[in-house]
């Protein structure tokens, strides 16, 4: 079993230089393959694989010898992650790839030779070593390393080791044994058992701060107030992911399966008018520490079609209520005059189209590259970065 660990970093000032432009430069490369795969395909309808553009990057480095101040497998990595999101393109998983922009974050990926060693993290280019704090026990075999940084100054490294661990076998589907989740605005998330988790909204709390601080920004455009508002903002993030992993944890620990309903968050957030509540509750995380979790302790997540009618059908009989809006938290059956809690029976529900669909086998299926090279092709589009200047 695979698993990843995040750990405090603190590089001296040329070590900071040199993360910046191990960030730049593979932010470079990622936007000028980018660029290339996409005018070979329109210009001659050829997909360059991955192989084919590392074959071009030794003579980039002749062209751009800047670019040899970065670890190569670094530089490689890029070039997967572009090639992965293609993959994932085509296979109807994900949006078509962007450019990635310059900003006040950044992160590049060390795949092999990553050593910790006297409270020392030691990877290709930094062989000095970079002060660490493990906060907790490296466990397993190390097999890669993220390095990151953050608006606010800081730094990081996710470690990824493998462990001795057997990945668990799924545990048995029963019905006593699973619970609906709802999630929703109001309250966070809603079980089939009546359980409510309620809404943190950290994001509108901290809205008058942040608000304040957003102004004197734009008037002044002072560093210490830009490190201030994004002091802010990492504030709220941490707080939500705390609140995220303890009620992911708990659900984990305490359910054998966990049914779920798809949610197009991509497409909801297009409502202005719950954009904020939506992007503040962090569904599509929530949903990512269920899946990972249950991996690791043999649960089971099911989930039913963003279509299904869990709020509109009645969870006694089955009737359907057409004429229910996003309004009416409670609601009589017209059929069998049952009073429901809107998101208690949409859980029920959940709970019971999971349940069906996994008995009957249903599950959806989602459906569905003279060639440019990367040398000389640079575009507005693919800038490059300084000697010295970062992303």
């Amino acid at each position: 079993m695979y698993k990843a660990r995040k750990y405090r970093i603190y590089p001296t000032s040329s070590q900071k230089e040199l993360i910046h432009k191990h960030c730049g430069s593979v932010r470079f490369l990622y936007n000028l393959a980018l660029e290339t795969k996409t005018m070979a395909y329109l210009g001659s309808k050829v997909n360059l694989s991955r192989y084919d553009l590392q074959k071009q990057v030794v003579d980039l480095k002749k062209e751009l010898p800047w670019l040899k101040e970065t670890n190569s497998q670094s530089l490689q990595a890029a070039l997967l992650d572009l090639d992965t999101a293609y993959s994932n393109f085509f296979k109807g998983r994900a949006d078509f790839p962007k450019f990635k922009k310059k900003s006040n974050r950044g992160s590049f990926n060390v795949p092999q030779n990553v050593k910790v060693e006297d409270g020392k993290l030691i990877i290709p280019k930094f062989k000095e070593g970079i002060k660490i704090k493990l906060h907790r026990d490296l466990v397993g075999t190390i097999k890669q390393a993220t390095v990151s940084f953050t608006p606010t100054g800081k730094y990081f490294v996710s470690i990824l080791c493998e462990t001795k661990e057997e990945i668990p076998t799924k545990v048995p589907i029963t019905e006593n044994t699973t619970i609906g989740i709802d999630l929703g605005i109001k309250d966070f998330a809603i079980t089939s058992d009546g359980e409510v988790f309620e809404n943190p909204k950290y994001l509108r709390k901290a809205q008058s701060k942040l608000k304040y601080v957003q102004r004197k920004y734009s008037k002044h455009k002072g560093k210490r107030t830009k490190k201030k508002l994004a002091k802010l903002h990492e504030d709220v993030v941490n707080k939500r992911k705390d609140f995220l992993h303890k009620v992911s944890s708990k659900l984990i620990r305490e359910n054998q399966t966990i049914a779920l309903e798809t949610l197009a968050v991509k497409n909801m957030v297009k409502n202005h008018n719950l954009a904020q509540a939506i992007s503040d509750a962090g569904w599509s995380t929530f949903v990512s520490m269920l899946e990972y979790k249950a991996d690791w302790y043999g649960k089971n997540i099911l989930k039913i079609g963003r279509f299904d009618p869990s709020s509109k059908t009645c969870s006694n009989c089955g009737t359907i209520n057409k004429e229910l809006t996003l309004k009416d938290r409670e609601w009589t059956c017209s059929s069998c005059s049952t009073v429901l809690d809107r998101d208690i029976n949409a859980a029920i529900n959940i709970k019971s189209f999971a349940l069906k669909n996994n008995l009957s086998g249903e599950h959806t299926l989602k459906n569905r590259n003279e060639l440019p090279t990367l040398v000389g092709v640079r575009t507005s589009e693919a800038q490059p970065i300084a000697s010295g200047v970062g992303g």
